[in-house]
């Protein structure tokens, strides 16, 4: 008996795990997280990755001041090949605090500015602009 409650006790756990990382995973496809996630980026993120997704130009090359401008997140950046916890990672704690001091970009972190469910939603308003290929294997990518 005691066997049988652990067993259908780790079966429930490991549904609600499963059940976590679809929400997570769907967020892009949720219109009302899509939403939230557009206003907070129009907000915090628009100034540097422009209105569109587009980024700053010449994205790839060091500036003046020997960083890098802000890369677009529409589908002519790189945003959609890294899985989804980079990319939370970054927009939470900064380009230089994952990658290190060699690379330099006005990329801050949002730590302090932004609960984790508002920079999920961003990253998934992001996500819903994308083509449906590329959300599938980028979904494939974060599993």
């Amino acid at each position: 008996m005691r066997r049988q409650i652990f067993l259908t006790s780790a079966l429930l756990f490991a549904g609600s795990i499963s059940s976590a990382q679809t929400q997570r995973a769907e967020a892009y496809k949720n219109p009302m997280i899509v939403a939230e996630g557009e206003l907070i980026y129009d907000g915090a993120c628009a100034s540097c990755h422009g209105a569109n997704l587009e980024g700053q130009p010449d994205w790839r090359q060091p500036g003046p001041d020997g960083k890098l401008p802000a890369p677009p997140h529409d589908i002519t950046g790189h945003t959609w090949h890294h899985p989804i916890e980079q990319l939370f990672a970054v927009t939470k704690y900064g380009t230089e605090a994952l990658v290190g001091g060699n690379y330099k970009s006005d990329m801050r972190g949002f730590e302090d500015e932004l609960t984790d469910a508002q920079i999920k939603a961003v990253l998934a308003y992001i996500k819903s602009t994308w083509p449906e290929e590329v959300q599938t294997r980028h979904s494939a990518m974060s599993q």
